[in-house]
């Protein structure tokens, strides 16, 4: 009897991105052979044409105003497995992703998340340092050391001073995850993977857990949903909102502040 697949990838689609198909051939193409659906909430001809072509299911997200972080969570809670990986339409993922999430999640099944490294892919070509990339790295110094932990304090190590967590790298564990809905909190909209990781962090006896191989790729692209609300400034207040969360108002400010300058490395020079 084969062993049943304990991984599935959504993937996240939305309208009719070009990079749509490379992202569906990257999770198709793991050494750990995860199941692999679409999830959208703006069902079309395209999505449909690439679903029939790589024999793939379609769920459809019933709520259409949901915007992309209601579609986080119709994604992860409509994965029906025991670990969800949201993979965006923009992104790509290495052959070794999910063999080494599902290896992550046997030594540690008490994670409510598994969440990997990653690297930019800007122009068709990987990049692994940059202001931010490095920011985050050394933001995630405790989470390397600890591997996985239960603590709140560490787990919100990764939170306190940005959000050093690349949201399509992660990868949820639904039966640990004692809400129906991680992401969704209409003022922070533009920055709901931030507050996710923070509602996360404070269920108590389930662990963060990271694996510090960079394991996927983050597209930076002008198009991308990422890049636009940074480039209008929409995200700034509701990052001032969450630094509030860990901080006094005036350190806050200053963290702020900080945080939307080592943003603009993503965007394409």
């Amino acid at each position: 009897m084969t062993q049943d697949i304990i991984h599935t990838f959504v993937v996240l689609a939305y309208k009719e991105s070009p990079f749509l198909e490379n992202a569906i051939l990257s999770v198709l193409n793991q050494e750990y052979p995860s199941k692999v659906v679409i999830g959208t909430s703006t069902d079309n001809d395209y999505i449909r044409a690439l679903a029939e072509k790589y024999n793939l299911e379609v769920i459809v997200n019933p709520v259409k105003n949901g915007g992309n972080i209601g579609d986080f969570d119709f994604a992860w809670s409509h994965g029906n497995n025991t670990i969800v990986t949201i993979a965006h339409q923009d992104d790509q993922y290495d052959p070794s992703y999910s063999a080494k999430v599902v290896e992550a999640y046997r030594k540690h099944p008490d994670s409510v998340i598994i969440f990997t490294d990653y690297y930019e892919i800007r122009n068709e070509k990987r990049v692994y340092h940059n202001m931010l990339l490095n920011v985050k790295k050394v933001l995630l110094l405790p989470m390397r050391i600890l591997g996985s932990t239960r603590n709140r304090h560490w787990k919100q190590s990764a939170l306190r001073f940005g959000n050093a967590i690349c949201c399509p790298s992660v990868a949820f564990v639904p039966g640990n995850i004692p809400f129906d809905k991680v992401f969704r909190q209409e003022e922070f909209v533009g920055v709901g993977d931030w507050y996710g990781w923070y509602k996360l962090s404070k269920v108590d006896n389930k662990a963060f857990t990271f694996i510090p191989e960079a394991l996927m790729g983050h597209r930076i692209d002008e198009s991308t949903h990422t890049s636009r609300e940074i480039k209008d400034g929409s995200r700034t207040k509701q990052e001032l909102q969450m630094y509030r969360k860990f901080w006094p108002g005036s350190i806050a400010s200053v963290l702020s502040f900080v945080y939307k300058n080592a943003q603009k490395s993503n965007k394409l020079e």
